[in-house]
């Protein structure tokens, strides 16, 4: 009776392994076959292969219009034709990508894990595996009983099974090359592969670095700030009285040593800093003279460019009155109703341009893509 009980349980076991290797062989199996659909494309790589014309066919265009007066536009990011934004294609899944991303400047990967992962070994890990990248990396998770993605941080609790990583394709820098993609998407797999997870729908290689340069080049084409200067005819500002007038502006002093002037949800609508090298701090105002001030306004990121460019100059022409300086450009030269105006012309087809591109001016998709 022994002996057929303790075959019995040897046999269970046996069965108990053998179940477990089967499953790990599958689970191996399903990896390695994303793993090629992923990486093993047979299709040409555009962006390796030599463009016809030879290495200059496509020239880099000076965004600014020939007939914008020099020294007022400043360009931040110049010489780059504007395209036509496209988002990126690809089967959806349930649940879908989070509301928060965007395909056309995010590079989007899900993945499932077969048990509830909790978020803090995620978090432990991804940080490992991701740590180096060059642009931003937000995590989100899917929350079942709610039904929405949810953002997740290094102070984030609770397990679920869906997670979502959204790397940034553009900022002011650029856009991602194919060493970011290449250390994002395998870095993602790596803990997909952690976990026993599975991920889902990590976008092709050619597909993601063309559409990044895109939108990239798009972007630069509108990526300007106009500037404004008033400078000393006689002696040098003090410092105490640039404060004054800037104040009475309603201009604050922030924490990069210029003053700004904000809407009522905070944003900066121009700033007003030191034509000289030394930043304004409340502790050297005192002591403090220049030969002149400058006024900002950074055209992607002001939601009514117009409005906030008229605000600017008469917050300059109130100053240069008290200051008795003069209004002039970059290049020194007056700056007068004639040139106020044509900028204004500028801004409003620099913001109807990235409406008509679903990437309004001051808003949250621009805040992203001319974030430094």
């Amino acid at each position: 009776m022994d002996s057929e009980l303790q075959i019995g349980l040897i046999t269970l076991g046996v069965a108990a392994v053998a179940g477990i290797i089967a499953y790990n062989k599958w689970q191996e199996r399903k990896h390695r076959q994303h793993a090629e659909r992923t990486f093993g494309s047979d299709h040409r790589d555009v962006l390796l292969e030599p463009r016809e014309g030879g290495a200059n066919a496509q020239a880099r265009v000076d965004p600014v219009a020939e007939d914008l007066e020099e020294g007022i536009v400043r360009e931040i990011a110049p010489n780059r034709a504007p395209p036509a934004v496209q988002a990126s294609s690809g089967r959806h899944t349930t649940p879908g990508a989070p509301d928060a991303v965007d395909p056309r400047i995010d590079c989007i990967i899900r993945i499932e894990s077969i048990e509830p992962l909790e978020v803090s070994r995620l978090w432990q890990t991804q940080h490992q595996k991701l740590e180096g990248l060059g642009k931003p990396v937000r995590w989100f998770a899917f929350d079942d009983r709610e039904n929405l993605w949810r953002r997740i941080t290094a102070n984030t609790a609770g397990a679920h099974h869906w997670f979502c990583a959204a790397m940034q394709l553009v900022d002011r820098r650029g856009a991602i090359g194919e060493g970011e993609f290449q250390k994002f998407a395998a870095g993602v797999q790596d803990i997909a592969d952690q976990f026993l997870a599975v991920p889902a729908d990590i976008p092709a290689r050619a597909v993601a670095l063309s559409g990044a340069a895109e939108i990239d080049r798009f972007c630069a084409s509108v990526d300007v700030q106009i500037g404004i200067n008033i400078v000393s005819t006689g002696d040098p500002f003090a410092g105490t009285k640039i404060r004054a007038l800037a104040e009475s502006g309603g201009l604050v002093l922030g924490d990069d040593g210029a003053f700004h002037a904000r809407d009522g949800d905070g944003q900066t609508l121009f700033s007003l800093c030191n034509m000289e090298e030394a930043l304004f701090s409340p502790s050297e105002m005192r002591e403090l003279h220049t030969r002149g001030v400058t006024l900002l306004i950074d055209v992607p990121l002001v939601s009514d460019g117009v409005g906030a460019f008229d605000r600017m100059m008469k917050q300059a022409a109130q100053m240069a009155e008290a200051l008795q300086g003069s209004i002039v450009d970059d290049n020194r030269a007056p700056f007068g109703p004639d040139a106020a105006a044509l900028i204004r012309t500028q801004i409003q087809q620099f913001q109807s341009r990235m409406a008509g591109n679903r990437i309004p001016a001051g808003g949250a998709l621009a805040m992203r893509l001319f974030s430094a």
